[in-house]
């Protein structure tokens, strides 16, 4: 068994940013030699999200309206009061953990003769939650044979 790490660096806009990180994950997971096993993906954050979905705009636009609606930037209201995170850091960005609380900060997906296994419209996507453009490290880690 052999383990293999790297990172990816994404630059993100924020604000729910989704990002497909297939191809970049897929390079790495190449890069590795490793032919069967798992890759592992971690953000070492606390606003930022993984998971799957289809990579086009009407499922990307339907992830941002869904998180909205159900956690607004703004909290809905005058019996909502404000995010309580807001008064431990005088911050903006109370949503933005409720966020990635909800979607985890890692994702572990099956590698099959040299390629991240995944559905023909299924891609592995970073969402960046925070409140400003970010520069992101995600922590991969390939394990296998």
């Amino acid at each position: 068994m052999s383990v293999h790490t790297d990172k990816l660096t994404i630059k993100s806009n924020g604000n729910g940013d989704i990002v497909d990180i297939t191809t970049k994950l897929g390079d790495i997971v190449t890069n590795s030699g490793i032919s069967n096993g798992i890759a592992h993906i971690f953000c070492a954050g606390s606003t930022g999200g993984l998971t799957t979905t289809e990579f086009e705009p009407g499922a990307i636009r339907d992830i941002k309206e869904f998180l909205d609606r159900n956690i607004p930037p703004t909290p809905p209201g005058p019996d909502w009061g404000d995010y309580f995170h807001h008064e431990t850091w005088h911050d903006d960005n109370g949503h933005s953990h409720l966020r990635s609380s909800l979607f985890g900060p890692d994702i572990t997906v099956p590698i099959r003769n040299g390629g991240v296994r995944h559905g023909t419209w299924q891609q592995v996507v970073f969402i960046d939650f925070d409140t400003r453009p970010r520069d992101r490290s995600l922590d991969v880690t390939v394990i296998g044979d």
